[in-house]
């Protein structure tokens, strides 16, 4: 019978109690009673077990079956093999056998329900029998319970297939998701009362039971996140769900390989395969890139590590898609990847030029979208994030220029990939190939003049301009270049030119042609629409360096002019020479007056201020 408790059990009648017996362990048998001598010995995995027959075959139909088969060879010792549980949970189904009270918790339901399957403790020789108990405790505590269903999950792992063969492991999987959307529409109130409290106190009251599947095995993990996709939980608590995993299971990952790249695949050892398993399956389970925000630097983590384990190509080429589809929002550490194979650069160059082209691609597939509209909806990458990304990698070139081993045809590559729109100037892209020519100084000039010819001398800057006209290490073409275009500037800053007239030319060629379709009128619409913001962002940089020089101007026609600024302030530096002969202390007025035109404190001091 079931005592107070939920999870205590007994035999059906104190009358029928058989004594309590005593277990033996080591090896070794002794009496199990005072009074009376047990007439059966039990062993199992080692351990024996002096008990009695009748308590025995009267609810286990394996031990009475093999009761009945000893009786020919007049044997009156058994052994039970591969018992899931092992001896201790053997103890506790005797105990039942014999009507002794023990519970039933959640550490010992899934070992005792696999236990009764093994002895064939059904109700055909008993009634509630130790196979109704455990399945009383699964259906009506186990399931109810997210927490106690993720206990008895990873219980089941180190128990044979039988707890699949019950059904212990699909019912476990289901209340986990079925209990986790509970949690998600009570998380659903929760979110209304947190409003006013910090993100980190509504991460830490809403998806409590992260942490809990981080102890599950990475099958049974698996089996449970399909099911929670399945039951409708929020994308974004299965990504959190997937991150907290991986920080917990991939600790550590990798180290010996970033210090001894050279070490061969066949050489890995079995904890790296495991590690490689979970990320391989970690990166099959990650929810769609438009319905959940996952962070860029944990898809690059996971790169690095897949590449530290020799991850599948399928996997790797999946982050890396993923990865390009918020290029924009990736930092520049997250770009340095190392590279592990010897004798090649310093930092992995493949892996990001891949990056940029899905990034690109993407690009492609909108402006060949016959939608006919501009999208701008989540993950759009758009000519705003072309120009993020090509600041971006402008700094990458810059960063893995000075690697000796960093060879010209992937240097170039790189230089290449992006499209010229994707640059508003040339600074960081000439910065970038000057550091390369530093750092490599036994290039051809030939290989020189074919690195700079990526520069577009019209979209260096004034100070990028002054340094390339005085660098040693370009060819002279390149400076002959730059010096031209700077002429051409100075003459159309004096001239009040707009500079080269593309504007115009666009807006002039901007009506489509009649004999195109539809589509190719929408997209060359869409490419000189993109033209034109690059040329107004163009104009506006001029423009800038326009508003410096004349700024620069008046400063040097100020000091040529003495110490005053303007017209107005050399008259009023004039009547105030007047007052300085007035007396011997005019010279300390005007000295203080200085001073608090140069704090800012007093309203005619900060008029003359003003030029």
């Amino acid at each position: 019978m079931v005592s107070s408790s939920d999870s205590s059990f007994s035999s059906s009648s104190s009358t029928n109690r058989s004594p309590a017996p005593k277990f033996c362990n080591n090896s070794f048998t002794t009496r199990i009673f005072s009074d009376v001598a047990g007439d059966i010995t039990i062993v199992v995995d080692g351990e024996s077990f002096l008990l009695h027959k009748f308590p025995l075959v009267s609810r286990s139909g394996k031990i009475r079956k093999m009761v009945a088969d000893a009786k020919d060879s007049n044997s009156s010792k058994l052994e039970l093999h591969n018992i899931p549980g092992g001896p201790q949970t053997f103890e506790l189904a005797v105990k039942f056998c014999y009507g002794m009270n023990f519970e039933i918790t959640t550490a010992n339901v899934a070992s005792l329900r696999c236990a009764a399957e093994y002895l064939e403790m059904t109700e055909d020789y008993r009634d509630e029998n130790l196979i109704v108990r455990t399945e009383v405790y699964l259906n009506e505590v186990v399931v109810q319970s997210l927490e106690k269903s993720v206990e008895v999950l990873s219980i089941c792992e180190m128990l044979p297939p039988v707890a699949e063969k019950v059904g212990i492991v699909n019912r476990c999987v289901e209340a986990v998701a079925v209990n986790a959307c509970k949690e998600q529409l009570v998380s659903g109130l929760s979110r209304l009362d947190c409003n006013g409290e910090s993100a980190e106190l509504k991460s830490g009251c809403l998806e409590w039971w992260i942490e809990d599947l981080s102890a599950l095995g990475i099958d049974y993990y698996q089996r449970v996140v399909c099911a929670m996709g399945r039951a409708g939980i929020r994308p974004d608590s299965i990504t959190a769900s997937l991150m907290h995993y991986a920080q917990a299971s991939l600790k550590g990952i990798g180290k010996f390989q970033i210090w001894n790249p050279a070490r061969m695949k066949s050489n890995r050892t079995m904890a790296e395969n495991d590690q490689r398993t979970i990320l391989e399956t970690l990166v099959s389970l990650l929810p769609n890139e438009k319905s959940s925000s996952i962070p860029q630097n944990f898809l690059f983590g996971m790169l690095r590590m897949g590449i530290m384990v020799d991850a599948s190509i399928a996997c790797k080429l999946e982050l890396e898609r993923r990865i390009a589809f918020r290029l924009e929002m990736v930092s520049l550490d997250d770009l340095l990847i190392p590279s592990i194979q010897t004798g090649d650069s310093l930092f992995d160059v493949d892996t990001v030029h891949r990056i940029l082209i899905n990034f690109l691609q993407r690009i492609e597939d909108e402006d060949n979208d016959d939608c006919g509209y501009e999208s701008e909806g989540l993950g759009s990458p758009g000519h705003g994030s072309l120009l993020k990304v090509g600041r971006l990698i402008d700094a990458y070139l810059a960063e893995i220029a000075p690697d000796p081993y960093l060879s010209l045809q992937k240097f170039i590559a790189m230089l290449e990939i992006l499209p010229d729109y994707s640059r508003v100037i040339d600074d960081g892209l000439y910065r970038a190939i000057d550091i390369y020519l530093k750092a490599h100084p036994m290039l051809t000039e030939h290989e020189c003049k074919k690195l700079c010819k990526f520069i577009d001398c019209q979209k260096l800057s004034q100070e990028a301009s002054n340094h390339a006209a005085q660098n040693d290490r370009l060819p002279v073409q390149m400076a002959v270049r730059v010096l031209y275009f700077e002429q051409l500037r100075l003459q159309n800053a004096l001239s009040g030119s707009s500079g080269d007239g593309f504007l115009s030319q666009r807006m002039s060629s901007g009506v489509p042609s009649a004999a195109m379709s539809p589509r190719d009128n929408y997209a060359s619409l869409r490419r000189e629409n993109r033209e034109l913001k690059l040329e107004i962002s163009r104009m506006r940089v001029r423009l800038s360096e326009l508003e410096k020089e004349q700024m620069f101007m008046k400063q040097g026609m100020i000091d040529k002019s003495g110490n005053g600024k303007t017209f107005l302030t050399s008259i009023s530096k004039g009547i105030g020479r007047i007052g300085i002969f007035n007396g011997p202390t005019g010279g300390k007025r005007q000295k203080s007056s200085r001073k608090s035109r140069g704090d800012g404190k007093t309203g005619r001091s900060r008029r003359y201020s003003v030029s």
